[in-house]
């Protein structure tokens, strides 16, 4: 603590020097004439210990990230968004005041620098500067060179700082972004358009999940934080918008895990006259796109596995997977009594209000979910535990509807929607049932929906994909909270 102090205290002087010499700590604005990354390139057949040509000059800009002083000169490195370059400041070239200004400088400022290039006798490409200008001073040192951010803690609360001194963070979100930007271009290639719906709606809908409540002063009414955009998206459908998609913010009251985090973001899209068949062919497709725009390959490792996405991927049923993969017992399936057992010796947690397919569930997240490493799309999930999917034409107890799991985790939820609106409204009698016993996460009715689907929703396929679960995959991150710029925290104790 005693340090900081000092270096802080050491900050203040040097600012105070600067205001007295007239300097100002934040001018506005600055043009450099390239960034680093652009410079390394131009000079990158530039042979090392030529001279640097200094007629001819070219401005730069970035943050002091090193400073190695050598009296009459100093040797730095700045950075800026694209790479890292060292800089030569010598007394003699930038002029004696300009160097007084130089050395009340420290790392962590912005600073301006016009100079020429050149290669050290260790052949790195180094700016020889002609002149310096501060563009903002930091008060407050970075973390230290050697050790960097290593506190995850400190690193999720102070993602700037993380940003600044942890090369690989940014790569992430470069990635991230890049990951988001492959999606999009691949809907709209394919004649699908970008949409927004509500985030606070009446009622939440879309999802088995709790929600966050707020209050409208206004409108005199209790709003809800959307848990999913689904059902505003089916109205766009039944609008006769017939592609339609959004990336968009959702929100769950639930608990914080490294899959989990409050507020995450979503891909939603529906296309009419599509089926759930048709749409595992179409993420096949979207995740090789994003595969080939993002990292640049179709195989990746993640968490030492290696994981390859060529196509088709494996295809099971939900029952049979319980039974081949999670040694499940066949009479458990069909019997509450036996599988609340089964679950039990199992240590799986079941609550009195647990139906048979909801024990289900829990037993498939427990015993066949960590084993799906390659991408596999499991198929024909129970219709009770699935109150928005069309029921299948063979057996009305199961339902046209997919999860695609990887890496252990589930990745995407579709399914052929249920468009018949008698048979919706009594789904949702079910859920409300579910929630007056006791289920927070059941779903709410939505007798506006309901009215919607009275007109018309044409024979649709739908889809959900998590985006931060992606991004956790195509960049080996272990949890969510490495994926999303600023996770919820508890506050912090003072």
């Amino acid at each position: 603590m005693e340090k900081t102090s000092n270096v802080l205290e050491d900050r203040k002087k040097k600012i105070d020097h600067l205001q007295e010499l007239g300097i100002p700590l934040y001018p506005a604005g600055f043009k450099p004439d390239l960034t680093i990354g652009a410079a390394l390139e131009k000079f990158q057949d530039l042979p090392a210990e030529a001279p640097p040509e200094e007629s001819q000059t070219f401005v730069l800009a970035g943050r002091i990230m090193s400073i190695r002083n050598f009296g009459k000169a100093a040797f730095i490195h700045f950075k800026d968004r694209t790479s890292r370059m060292q800089a030569y400041i010598q007394k003699d070239k930038i002029g004696e005041d300009l160097f007084k200004i130089f050395k009340l400088m420290d790392v962590g400022d912005f600073i301006g620098i016009r100079g020429s290039f050149f290669r050290t006798k260790t052949a790195e490409l180094t700016i020889l500067a002609q002149e310096v200008k501060l563009l903002a001073k930091s008060m407050r040192p970075l973390p230290e060179k050697w050790h960097g951010l290593a506190d995850i803690e400190t690193r999720y609360r102070q993602r700037y700082l993380d940003l600044i001194v942890n090369d690989p963070v940014k790569k992430v979100f470069i990635t991230r972004s890049r990951i988001i930007q492959a999606i999009r271009d691949f809907f709209i290639k394919r004649d699908f358009l970008e949409v927004e719906t509500p985030m606070m709606q009446p009622i939440p809908g879309g999802a088995t999940a709790r929600p966050f409540k707020t209050f409208h002063n206004a409108l005199g009414m209790d709003l809800y934080l959307r848990i999913a955009p689904e059902l505003y998206l089916k109205r766009l459908v039944v609008g006769g918008l017939e592609r339609v998609f959004e990336i968009n913010r959702n929100f769950r009251n639930e608990g914080v895990s490294i899959k989990h985090n409050p507020e995450f973001t979503m891909l939603e899209f529906y296309q009419a006259y599509a089926t759930y068949e048709d749409l595992m062919i179409l993420t096949e497709e979207l995740f090789l796109e994003v595969l080939h725009q993002a990292v640049g390959k179709t195989e990746i490792i993640y968490q030492e596995q290696k994981i390859n996405f060529e196509p088709p991927w494996r295809r099971i049923a939900f029952h049979e997977a319980l039974q081949t993969l999670g040694q499940v017992p066949a009479d458990v399936l069909s019997h509450p009594a036996k599988a609340v057992q089964f679950a039990q010796s199992q240590k799986i947690v079941i609550t009195k209000q647990d139906t048979l397919e909801q024990i289900l569930a829990k037993l498939f997240d427990q015993r066949v979910e960590p084993q799906l490493v390659q991408p596999t799309f499991i198929y024909g999930y129970p219709t009770k535990i699935s109150p928005l999917s069309r029921r299948n034409d063979l057996n009305p107890d199961i339902t046209d509807r997919f999860e695609l799991f990887i890496a252990g985790s589930e990745i995407a939820n579709a399914f052929t929607e249920l468009n018949d609106p008698v048979d919706q409204r009594g789904r949702f009698e079910h859920q409300v049932a579910l929630r007056e016993a006791g289920d927070e996460e059941a779903q709410f009715m939505d007798t506006d929906y309901v009215t919607a689907m009275e007109y018309g929703l044409p024979p649709t396929g739908g889809e959900g994909i998590g985006i931060d679960r992606v991004v956790m995959l195509l960049t080996d991150s272990t949890s969510i909270r490495d994926v999303i710029f600023f996770p919820h925290m508890r506050l912090k104790q003072d």
